[in-house]
């Protein structure tokens, strides 16, 4: 299965702590990055979500987002923090010991001292259950996205590797009217000078050139790297990297090609050939 690096996912889900909501967003990248905005009562637990993402991402950029907005039953649902209050109690009793005339502490006074009132504890373990079970949905999301994107970016490079073939095949097929017009050149170009020339040696330069100018071992490994592209587009892994070392394995033999062309249809086919492989290439950046 071919999955794209680019994707978007958001969920969201009212609990009784509260509305959670994530975000994740990935773009390419050569490895698997991670960057998580979490909210203060759960960054604590960063450590698990990311554990989460890993497990299902091999690469990519990924930027996830999670917000908490707090229910108003829970902030209504306050505590009176007896050991503060205790201690207020105490502080006021000393400064009467000292001052008998000071006004007394009213209970207003007394709600008001920082620490007073607290909210009510919350089950820790309880929200971050909620908030993975939540990042675990928007993650399928998000690899449904991208296995979407994928299979679009597959096609295009099917498309072109089926564009290839007949390309390297048709080169295949004129080699042997190459070769008899290299040998045609070389006679024409000559002329008269034969005579003088041992024709012993005289052979053994035409054979150097065309072994120079021979491109069949540059198809034969094009056509290896075509078959190979095809069995890895099977994978159900991360094929990412392996796709773009064939890319540049098809590009190096296409400019070989260019490099020995000693005829205009040579040199076009390796025009042709340049211009699939680098469409291939684009769309390989953005598999994971």
């Amino acid at each position: 299965m071919i999955r794209s690096m680019t994707a978007f996912a958001r969920r969201d889900r009212d609990t009784r702590w509260g509305n959670f909501y994530w975000e994740l967003r990935s773009v390419n990248h050569r490895y698997l990055e991670v960057s998580l905005k979490l909210p203060e009562e759960l960054r604590a637990f960063e450590a698990k979500f990311r554990s989460l993402i890993s497990d299902r991402l091999k690469r990519g950029r990924v930027d996830g987002l999670l917000r908490f907005n707090q229910s108003e039953a829970l902030s209504a649902d306050l505590e009176l923090d007896r050991e503060v209050v205790n201690r207020v109690a105490e502080i006021e009793g000393q400064i009467r010991g000292m001052m008998p005339e000071a006004e007394r502490l009213r209970t207003a006074d007394i709600l008001r001292w920082p620490g007073v009132l607290k909210a009510a504890e919350t089950d820790s373990d309880a929200m971050v259950k909620e908030a993975e079970e939540l990042l675990s949905t928007a993650l399928d999301d998000l690899m449904a996205s991208r296995e979407s994107e994928g299979g679009r970016l597959e096609s295009l490079v099917r498309q072109r590797l089926e564009d290839i073939v007949p390309i390297v095949k048709e080169v295949h097929s004129i080699l042997p009217e190459l070769e008899a017009a290299y040998r045609t050149r070389i006679d024409d170009r000559l002329g008269e000078m034969r005579e003088q020339i041992d024709p012993e040696r005289l052979e053994q330069e035409v054979v150097l050139f065309l072994q120079k100018s021979d491109v069949t071992e540059e198809l034969d490994r094009l056509e290896t790297h075509v078959d190979e592209v095809t069995a890895v587009l099977e994978r159900d892994d991360a094929v990412g990297r392996r796709l773009d070392f064939l890319m540049q394995e098809l590009n190096r033999e296409a400019n070989t090609l260019g490099s020995k062309a000693a005829d205009t249809r040579l040199t076009n086919a390796s025009v042709e050939l340049k211009v699939l492989i680098e469409q291939m290439r684009e769309q390989v950046q953005n598999i994971e």
